[in-house]
């Protein structure tokens, strides 16, 4: 039988420190039962309080499902492959239990991992491991958090056999800084490696294997480099910690990340500038410029210059645009806070962005657009779909657009005429169609991909004498679709913090001899709402979700409910 995530055996953290308490939320807030072991009663108890505080930040970390194996003892038996379901909050799996303990032998018991965060003393730590390999299952996989140490230098006692299974598993902060750098002792079992890459990927972090063993691990050897030279600018009087501060923030922040920076300029370039800093200060070069002549200059390979690539392999001409990733987030700013050169522009400025969750880069990628509101994309399309209210609420210039999701091959799919005010949109890849509401014009919309076959689903009409009051509980916002059950929700939000808001259920398709403005299959869930706008659904759980911005205490809230 192939391997779940364990959860039905503890993970053991061996320290209940700053960054012990942080690595066994992250695995409580997975659904993983996490046994902490301190010998301060006082550092068990800030650490039960943490978990309990932070539990729900964690499980907001993005997760990473894999198809693997099984590592022989960890995984069962079977060499058979199997898709794993995500663990944590978004998959409905409740948070993992956790338990404190003062005992060594008490808190490895049964467990299948543990993972060594004890202060960073060699001889403490080589203790501490022998003492986990006599303790702990003779399956069991033994980790060690040192940020400085290679593991090999603390296994002198532990067993053969279990060197095989013992390895650095070195966490950095999360959830705010999710990495984690993996590395043999030099024994480690490859299978390992890879199994404790995926749990750790699907516990919301972000794990990486170092190819062999590094002191100093990957980013820790990065960063001494560039503490280093910091300390040497700031001695020489060039800089203060400020300016630096703000250098980098703005360089790895808004432009390319390092090794895509070397390529952008090339990488002949990035050898001659570092010629001057080896003849300067007397470096040694064979790591460094001679590497980098050896392996990638005198081949050819100078970067995004060249057709043959640098640090990055050259990009096909074929290359298909940058594809959607569960690392990537799609988002609209309204543009009415930017910067904009005149009054007139305040309408024109709204933008689609792009937000990478792995290195936190927000790029703007459409611009100029007319109020954006509603956003969805298409994973087999690989396409954006957003909507445009337009400049004025008492006229029909919203529209509705696409682009490719690099923010090329922009089209416009319902042109200004057509709708009011297009508000949230829902891309059905399974139809290849988009179902939006349109607030002012009262109604729900669909249309196929490519804009065509336009319908009108539902249309509320004003009846004579009605007040501006009342027309706004006919105004439709937030759509969502259950395409299995063939069924759309929408919400019609009523007026500002009226209680009038109300959400409402009907099938896909117009009843056959019936209208849109007629149509008797419309069901009232929900009456009486502060004032609800967008809606999404679980189509697993049948439950509704939406956002409601009303007046407080019973509005600016986000509503769940039992479709």
């Amino acid at each position: 039988m192939g391997l779940t995530p364990r959860t039905n055996r503890p993970v053991a953290i061996i320290g209940g420190g700053v960054l012990g308490r942080r690595i066994g939320t992250a695995f409580v807030a997975a659904g993983y039962n996490v046994h902490i072991r301190d010998p301060s009663q006082e550092a068990l108890q800030e650490c039960a309080e943490f978990i309990d505080s932070h539990k729900e930040q964690f499980s907001l970390m993005p997760r990473i499902s894999k198809e693997r194996g099984s590592p022989a003892g960890a995984a069962g038996t079977s060499e058979t492959k199997t898709e794993v379901t995500k663990v944590g909050q978004d998959a409905n799996v409740p948070f993992g239990k956790y338990s404190p303990f003062s005992d060594i032998g008490l808190a490895v018991d049964n467990a299948w991992l543990i993972i060594e965060a004890v202060p960073e003393r060699l001889d403490l730590k080589t203790e501490v491991l022998a003492e986990l390999d006599a303790k702990a299952p003779d399956d069991c996989i033994i980790g060690s958090n040192s940020s400085s140490f290679k593991s090999s230098l603390l296994v002198g006692k532990v067993s053969a056999q279990r060197r095989k299974r013992t390895l650095s598993v070195h966490f950095c902060m999360p959830p705010t800084i999710r990495t984690v750098e993996l590395m043999t002792c030099g024994e480690t079992e490859s299978e390992i490696l890879l199994y404790l890459k995926d749990i750790l990927g699907e516990c919301g972090l972000m794990p990486v294997i170092a190819r062999r063993e590094s002191t100093g691990f990957i980013f820790n050897r990065l960063w001494a480099a560039i503490k280093r030279e910091i300390m040497q600018i700031l001695c020489d009087g060039v800089s203060d910690p400020s300016e630096i501060d703000m250098l980098w923030e703005h360089m790895f922040k808004n432009g390319p990340l390092p090794c895509q920076l070397m390529d952008q300029i090339g990488l002949d370039t990035v050898a001659f500038i570092e010629d001057n800093y080896v003849q300067e200060r007397g470096l040694p070069t064979e790591k460094t410029v001679d590497w980098l002549r050896k392996e990638y200059i005198n081949q050819g390979r100078f970067g995004k210059k060249g057709d043959k690539g640098g640090l990055y392999p050259p990009l096909e001409k074929s290359t298909p645009t940058r594809l959607h990733s569960a690392k990537d987030i799609y988002l609209l700013d309204v543009g009415l806070g930017s910067n904009s050169k005149g009054i007139t522009q305040v309408h024109s400025n709204g933008k689609v962005l792009r937000l990478d969750l792995a290195t936190q880069n927000l790029t703007p990628i459409v611009g100029n657009q007319n109020l954006p509101d509603g956003i969805d994309i298409s994973p087999s399309k690989q396409r954006i779909f957003w909507t445009n209210m337009g400049h004025s609420t008492a006229t029909r210039d919203g529209s509705v657009w696409t682009a490719k999701m690099d923010g090329s091959g922009i089209s416009c799919l319902i042109p200004s005429g057509e709708v009011h005010t297009p508000k949230q949109i829902s891309a059905i890849d399974s139809r290849q169609q988009l179902y939006f509401c349109d607030r002012e014009g009262m109604g729900v919309h669909r249309c196929n991909y490519d804009g065509s076959d336009h319908t009108c689903l539902v249309q509320r009409c004003v009846e004579p004498g009605m007040s501006l009051m009342d027309q706004m509980t006919l105004w439709c916002v937030g759509i969502a679709v259950d395409e299995d059950r063939g069924l759309m929700y929408w919400t019609q939000k009523g007026p500002s913090k009226g209680g009038r808001g109300r959400i409402f259920v009907a099938g896909l398709d117009i009843p056959a001899g019936e209208t849109a403005e007629n149509r008797s299959d419309i069901k009232l869930l929900f009456d009486n709402l502060p004032e609800p706008i967008d809606i999404e659904i679980d189509p697993s759980t049948q439950t509704l979700y939406w956002t409601d911005r009303g007046e407080h205490p019973t509005g600016c809230y986000a509503g769940e409910a039992f479709s």
